[in-house]
């Protein structure tokens, strides 16, 4: 029976702490209702509470063109940016002008940094723009096709404003994966899997695109896709440790995307959800400092665990940056309206929220400097 986390769980979880960290010289720093800031030049501007909240959502939507809502929200610093699919998708100029105008928007100095523009375009069949990669992750025989793949996704991307690709999928594949059937995997072995997913990740970024690993811990094992349904991976730990993360252990990151599997062994919840996975393993046994986004809170996996706002508080109360509602535009809008709640009521300490909000700053600095 898959564990389930209801309206009790979330009560429960009112007096559990979340996860600190420290200022650094190019992280916002962030106290009480508005940040606060001296006169030194240098010093990050103020953000408000629904500023810093906004900074944990990047804002899907229906047809080809964004929502006033949405362009209001980027207009008040409220959103991180926006994950395109092909619902959004006409052809490459259209994207192109459609993220322009979003980046044009004007937005307060707290929060002036170029959005993220995220896709999926592994290659294959899992392309969100019109063009390369053609060759799937198992159409890929070497570690320089992985790089020339990326490359050729990078100029993809690059012409068409997105910034971000939800790519390169580094599970390990097990007999009767989902994903292996998909044609999504590297290979069945952990070094390949890590040689071409890396190599796949060295083009992205050589070409101005930014890459997030994706399944944290490992959904190479897992029958059934999580966008169909709950997915468990009934693996011991030593073996998800040994075969399952090491790509990210010798990769080494900026960016994870959780899975909403579920780890039976090691927790009942969806990884996504558990402090287990996410602060315990990933940010402390790999030392992961970047950004953790979740796959798709909306998806069939995690469809009864709760209300949009119940999910994105699991998640961050687990240790995510981003929980990435990827239907509507609707959904992130509740999650964060819950997360201001969550906050102001005490359930999720402002100190976690402030250091998961300058860790997501710092990226999209990073990620803007890179793309310059």
């Amino acid at each position: 029976m898959r564990s389930r986390l209801g309206p009790a769980a979330l009560v429960v979880a009112l007096g559990l702490g979340g996860c600190g960290g420290g200022d650094t010289s190019d992280q916002p720093r962030i106290f009480g209702d508005r940040a606060t800031t001296s006169d030194r030049g240098g010093e990050p501007p103020a953000l408000t509470l629904r500023q810093s909240i906004g900074q944990h959502f990047v804002f899907a939507y229906s047809g080809l063109r964004p929502p006033e809502a949405l362009e209001r929200r980027i207009a008040r610093g409220e959103a991180a940016g926006v994950v395109l699919f092909s619902r959004n998708v006409r052809s490459t100029a259209q994207v192109r002008a459609t993220v322009t105008r979003l980046q044009r928007i004007e937005r307060p100095a707290a929060v002036d940094t170029p959005l993220l523009v995220m896709v999926d375009q592994e290659g294959g069949t899992v392309r969100r723009i019109p063009g390369a990669p053609a060759a799937s992750a198992a159409q890929t025989g070497n570690a320089d096709a992985a790089r020339r793949n990326g490359a050729a996704a990078a100029r993809t991307l690059r012409a068409a404003g997105v910034t971000v690709d939800f790519a390169p999928v580094a599970d390990v594949a097990r007999p009767g994966a989902a994903l292996e059937r998909e044609g999504r995997t590297y290979g069945r072995d952990a070094a390949t899997v890590a040689q071409r997913a890396g190599a796949f990740a060295e083009g992205l970024r050589d070409g101005g695109v930014e890459s997030v690993l994706k399944h944290y811990p490992g959904f190479g094992a897992a029958t059934i896709n999580t966008d169909d349904g709950a997915a468990r991976v009934d693996l011991p730990l030593s073996a998800l440790r040994r075969i399952d993360a090491a790509p990210y252990a010798k990769l080494k990151p900026r960016a994870v995307m959780l899975s909403t599997a579920i780890y039976p062994r090691v927790d009942p919840r969806p990884a996504a959800f558990a402090r287990r996975w996410v602060t315990g393993e990933l940010r402390g046994r790999l030392k992961f400092g970047g950004v953790a986004v979740t796959d798709d809170l909306q998806a069939a996996a995690v469809a009864s665990f709760g209300t949009p706002s119940q999910l994105a508080f699991y998640a961050l109360r687990a240790g995510v940056d981003l929980p990435l509602f990827a239907q509507t535009y609707e959904a992130g809008a509740r999650a964060a309206a819950g997360l201001e709640q969550a906050v102001r009521s005490g359930a999720l300490p402002r100190k976690a929220l402030d250091a998961s909000t300058a860790r997501v700053l710092t990226w999209r600095t990073a990620i803007a400097k890179g793309a310059g």
